[in-house]
This record gives structure tokens, C-alpha cells and sequence, in this order.
């Protein structure tokens, strides 16, 4: 017997779906076994949020606006980043690089003086094993603080819309999008934003791992007319093409923790199934 049946989406026509979930169960209770739950715990996190800024003169847009209209405002300005699903190493893909370094701890390495990684929450080997003397606060059932500085390497494009409210000769008026592939820094000369820390270690007597440490990077983007001016920030050439002065600012937000692991064991399946005889 399936636990949840249905359609998967409510609506034919609708864009999103409901997800089945496929759950059986014969009836026999020998069946539900006890399997060890690999859980981590995190310890201690920060959350930061930074901004980067980029100016940009004389972009050009595309396509041309058609002869014989003319802009009269700018109704609305999107960014988004750029990415290109069929090559993740496109230069032109936004990308973060961090590069952490801490006091009062160590990232374990082994002999080739290679940092020893794990796979972390992104399902990359993106976790980094730290270790610390942590016999001064063991007495004392507390964690070791260590300090850290991040710098974060921004390099790609990102894509930037302006929605442009156009009038022709007779005064008609409709909305003209125009787009441009803006590059915020490239590899040789990345934009670079510097984070300052301080996280608390647990300590790693009674654990059954050494303690992990994780960075998760997150950016977005948003973009402005230079002076919020539509007739200095934006020209129109002979041909309709259009130029302008823009302010783009990278936002950032890094989660940095440190995590503990260990093993449990417990009836992994017997609450889902106690739920179904509650209420079948």
C-alpha cells in the first residue's frame, strides 16, 4: 500500500508540481531494522553579509531601439548572474572563490601538505578538518575560540535588463527591453572582499571525529543608473543603439561554521511507520 497517492500536479496547465513521495510497508514488523544516523551538529556560525561595487562607463546594450522612437524613462533595471549550464568553467560564469586562513586552530593536512577536505552540505568536498589543543578549555566544558580572515575572489559577468519606455513620432508609447553581459572582474584581476572572524571550536575529547569547519558563499547583484539621471546616464547613437553609466553592487553572504560529527544508532523507520498505523 502506498502512503501517499495522487497526481503530481493538481493542475495540467499549472508550472509547478507536487513531488510524490513513495512510501510501502508489507505489514511485517520484522522488517523495520535499526541503522546507525550519521549526524552533525553544528557547534558555533557566523553570518556575514558583504558588498562589493563596480562602475561601469559607456556600456552598450542590445538590440538598438527602432528609428524614429525615442527613450522616455526607464521603467525597471534587473541583474541577475550569468551562467552557463553546459560549462561550469565559462569564465563568464559569476563565481566566488574563498581563500580562509585561521590563528588558534590548524586545517589538517596530509603529507604532500595537501588540506584533507570532506563532503560537505553543496555535496562537494568543500569541508575542511581543523585541529586545536583545546586542553585548556576541556576542564572547563567549553570550546576554543578561533579567528580566521576570508578573502573572497569575485570574477564572472553578470546580465543586466532595462525595461525602456519608448515614444514615436505620434506620442504611442510601449516598453523595449534591452540587455547587456556587464563582466565584473576577470581571473587576473578579481574583485576582492576581506572578512574578519572569530567562531568557537568544540572540544574534540569525547567525539568521534575531529571537528569540521564549513564555508557556504552566496552572491547576488543589483544594479542603478550612475546619477538615477536617464538623460546623463543614457545615450542613444545614430543607429539606435544604446549606452549607459551604470552602478552594480555584488552582495555576498557568508555562513561559516564549525561542525561535530558522530554516529547514533536508532529505529530509523519506526516513526514514519507508527504514523501509518495511527492513522490507517
Amino acid at each position: 500500500m502506498s502512503c501517499f497517492g495522487g497526481r503530481v500536479s493538481q493542475d495540467l496547465y499549472q508550472n509547478c508540481c507536487n513531488a510524490n513521495t513513495i512510501c510501502e510497508f508489507d505489514g511485517d514488523m520484522d522488517n523495520v531494522k535499526s541503522e546507525p544516523i550519521y549526524v552533525q551538529k553544528v557547534f558555533d556560525a557566523i553570518l556575514i553579509n558583504l558588498q562589493g561595487m563596480k562602475t561601469v562607463q559607456d556600456q552598450a546594450f542590445s538590440p538598438c531601439i527602432p528609428a524614429g522612437h525615442r527613450v522616455k524613462r526607464v521603467i525597471d533595471i534587473r541583474c541577475k548572474r550569468s551562467f552557463n549550464p553546459y560549462n561550469v568553467d565559462d569564465p563568464c560564469n559569476l563565481k566566488l572563490d574563498v581563500n580562509t586562513s585561521i590563528s588558534g586552530a590548524t586545517f589538517l593536512q596530509n603529507g604532500a601538505g595537501e588540506h584533507l577536505t570532506v563532503v560537505g552540505a553543496d555535496g562537494n568536498c568543500s569541508e575542511k578538518l581543523i585541529y586545536a589543543e583545546t586542553d585548556s578549555c576541556d576542564e572547563k566544558c567549553m570550546g576554543t575560540p578561533i579567528f580566521g580572515t576570508q578573502n573572497i575572489s569575485i570574477t564572472g559577468n553578470v546580465i543586466i535588463e532595462l525595461d525602456l519606455l519608448l515614444c514615436d513620432s505620434c506620442n504611442n508609447e510601449h516598453v523595449f527591453t534591452v540587455c547587456a553581459n556587464v563582466n565584473i572582474a576577470d581571473a587576473a584581476h578579481p574583485l576582492v572582499l576581506t572578512n574578519f572572524f572569530e567562531i568557537c571550536m568544540p572540544s574534540a575529547v569525547d567525539t568521534a571525529f575531529v571537528p569540521r569547519f564549513a564555508e557556504l558563499c552566496n552572491s547576488a547583484c543589483e544594479a542603478r543608473l550612475a546619477t538615477n539621471n536617464c538623460g546623463r546616464d543614457l545615450a542613444i547613437g545614430n543607429d539606435g543603439c544604446v549606452h549607459g553609466n551604470l552602478i552594480i553592487a555584488i552582495c555576498v553572504t557568508t555562513d561559516t561554521h564549525c561542525k561535530l560529527n558522530f554516529l547514533k544508532t536508532s529505529i530509523l523507520f519506526l516513526f514514519p511507520f507508527s504514523l501509518f498505523w495511527r492513522y490507517s
